[in-house]
């Protein structure tokens, strides 16, 4: 049976830190996979989480509308950070609202249990329109040619 990864999770290696201003010192960033930082690099997370909400569609709507214009605010100053935290923030909100539509109270396993995978399709419905919304300016910002070019920058001069 396959654990939750967090069970095992090292802070120590991890690369992102909380006590780093990533405005300050953009060359500490690393991109890394998926929303891997999202909820640590600093001052990104207080800007941008402050506006992820997902509960419903309507709600899902403002929400990713807010994210997708400081996404573009952060690449009209060619602020990679701030641009690749904002993506990480639409994704997480697709992978969450469907987190929530798929497991009741959008738990995957039953820590009382030996971590055994809770029943899948148990969720919440609206939260899988919620996670479509988040979904498509995801894919846009994914997408943006300028931000593209901007991760490429970044992945050659930083790694």
């Amino acid at each position: 049976m396959e654990k939750p990864s967090y069970l095992n999770f090292d802070s120590n290696n991890y690369p992102w830190k909380p006590d780093i201003n990533y405005r300050e010192y953009p060359e500490l960033y690393k991109v890394g996979k998926g929303e891997q930082g999202v909820l640590i690099c600093e001052p990104y997370k207080s800007e941008i989480g402050q506006h992820w909400r997902f509960r419903n569609v309507e709600i899902a709507k403002d929400s990713s509308a807010k994210i997708y214009g400081l996404f573009n605010a952060y690449l009209d100053k060619r602020e990679f950070v701030g641009a690749d935290m904002a993506r990480k923030y639409l994704q997480m909100g697709y992978t969450r609202a469907r987190r929530y539509a798929n497991f009741k109270g959008g738990k995957k396993y039953d820590k009382d249990n030996n971590y055994e995978p809770l029943e899948r399709g148990t969720g919440d419905v609206e939260k899988a329109a919620a996670a479509d919304v988040f979904y498509k300016l995801w894919k846009i910002a994914e997408s943006n040619p300028e931000y593209r070019a901007l991760k490429k920058e970044w992945k050659v001069k930083y790694g």
